[in-house]
């Protein structure tokens, strides 16, 4: 533990959006409109998987919520009965997913050199994913969890004519944790803003900033959960990893 606790990262959620594609299991809990990481999966809020993973993983030592002020008192409740050893700080969440992570960057730490960012909405992420892409992190300036393609991808034009058939073995689908050097994601960042870059993940900026990003393998559990359909199936894939009973987790 003492070994790791030298190789500990930071680590932000986005938990800003709405999430509008789940309206109608917002509507089946009794919300009009609710933040989609505050609906429950299990009898616990989506944000508290991830919460939990995350403190059972030794590689993480701090953590950030990005989050929109009314949903605050919502995850302050959350975590006065989560009880977690790790310190957790709220950071004002964005118009957009690419602001919030930069605000979240300008809220970490002064110390902190590598953080790892990890969608709210993936509550499926396992401790050893977080352990495996925190020490690949201390090799590497940035990086993804990632899985293979299954299905062949078409790009199709405007009209949606099929254009191209791209090799299938070179293409991986994205997922997060997504892991940076500190100091050089926020370069990143800053040098969007300046060129008016609109990217939907963060290893965009480093590309576009010609920095290298490697692929850690993720997991074929690790979805995101945006529509009820992916409710009902993190339903499934936890009944299977823990049996009926959410307690089996703690």
């Amino acid at each position: 533990m003492e070994q790791l606790s030298k190789k500990a990262v930071h680590l932000l959620i986005p938990a800003a959006g709405m999430g509008r594609r789940m309206g109608s299991e917002c509507l089946r809990q009794g919300y009009t409109q609710r933040n989609k990481l505050l609906l429950t999966l299990l009898g616990k809020p989506l944000i508290t998987w991830t919460l939990m993973a995350a403190e059972v993983s030794p590689t993480i030592n701090w953590i950030g919520i990005i989050c929109q002020l009314e949903d605050r008192p919502d995850l302050t409740a959350i975590l006065a009965e989560l009880s977690l050893t790790k310190p957790v700080q709220f950071i004002q969440g964005g118009a957009s997913r690419q602001e919030s992570v930069y605000n979240g960057l300008q809220g970490l730490p002064q110390d902190a050199q590598k953080v790892l960012i990890h969608d709210g909405a993936r509550c499926l992420a396992t401790p050893d994913l977080f352990r495996r892409c925190a020490e690949a992190l201390f090799q590497h300036q940035g990086l993804i969890a990632a899985v293979p393609v299954k299905d062949t991808i078409k790009i199709v034009d405007e009209a949606k004519f099929i254009k191209d058939t791209p090799d299938r073995s070179r293409l991986w689908a994205a997922q997060t944790p997504q892991g940076f050097d500190v100091p050089l994601l926020k370069e990143c960042h800053e040098k969007g803003r300046h060129l008016g870059w609109e990217v939907t993940d963060d290893a965009a900026l480093f590309e576009k900033c010609d920095l290298p990003v490697l692929i850690v393998e993720g997991e074929e559990t690790n979805l995101k959960v945006t529509t009820p359909v992916d409710l009902a199936l993190a339903e499934f894939i936890l009944r299977q990893r823990w049996g009926n009973s959410a307690d089996a987790v703690n």
